[in-house]
């Protein structure tokens, strides 16, 4: 089974004004923002990472730019488009207070498969859209470098999110009970059966687990003895 590390950007100067931000040009990375993906590149630095795929907006470039430069195996970046951020419409670049006294707010907070995005796209087609992107890039890094591969997506807090719940076979009505952290990481192990969730929303903690062989497809029955350490150097 592949497995994918979901990273949300770091902080930007929108996330700080309280802008929807959706794809307006020129949104980047805060100081804030720089140290949370400076920080998230050194989690990342021991996993044997073969690709970065990102999202085409500056901030996701920024924060993969990070991981990279820290990776002493400097893997390749990948641009999708089927991860980048939700087209907003007309909600784009206006503040998050006053969008919340629009009628549509609630829609989206509660029963976000229906939320159409005036002048832009649909939570379900963004889902739809950003799922099919990961699970093709996973399959063909499975296909290249076989079942142990480890590969990295750098998105948006609401993609992010909505892969997750698709991954946990949660209803998109569910999905804003998960909370995305920027610079965060969660990972997902997609297997020929279903996929396995395997962090979400993580700021810090070893990931060098990652280095092991990925475990049996079968979920163990009363939870298993958790990843195996990859063996000390020299041993």
């Amino acid at each position: 089974m592949g497995t994918v590390i979901l990273v949300r950007h770091g902080r930007t100067t929108a996330n700080t004004s309280g802008v929807l931000a959706g794809r307006t040009a020129g949104v980047r990375l805060d100081e804030t923002g720089r140290r949370q993906a400076s920080r998230t590149a050194e989690r990342l630095a021991v996993v044997p990472l073969v690709a970065v795929v990102t999202s085409p907006l500056e901030r996701c470039r920024q924060t993969t730019k990070f991981i990279v430069d820290a990776h002493a195996d400097r893997p390749p970046t990948l641009v999708e488009r089927g991860i980048t951020e939700c087209d907003y419409g007309e909600w784009q670049g206006r503040r998050l207070a006053e969008l919340s006294k629009e009628k549509l707010w609630s829609v989206v907070q509660t029963q976000p498969s229906a939320a159409v995005f005036p002048g832009g796209e649909s939570l379900a087609a963004m889902q739809a859209r950003s799922v099919a992107a990961i699970r093709r890039h996973d399959a063909a890094f499975e296909a290249e470098f076989g079942p142990g591969v480890v590969w990295a997506a750098v998105s948006h807090g609401d993609i992010i999110k909505s892969i997750l719940a698709d991954a946990l076979g949660m209803h998109l009505d569910l999905f804003q009970r998960i909370s995305i952290n920027p610079a965060s990481v969660s990972i997902v192990r997609y297997g020929t059966d279903r996929p396995d969730v395997v962090a979400t929303n993580t700021d810090s903690g070893d990931l060098s687990w990652l280095r092991a062989p990925a475990p049996e497809a079968d979920a163990a029955v009363g939870g298993g003895a958790g990843p195996g350490m990859p063996a000390e150097s020299g041993s």
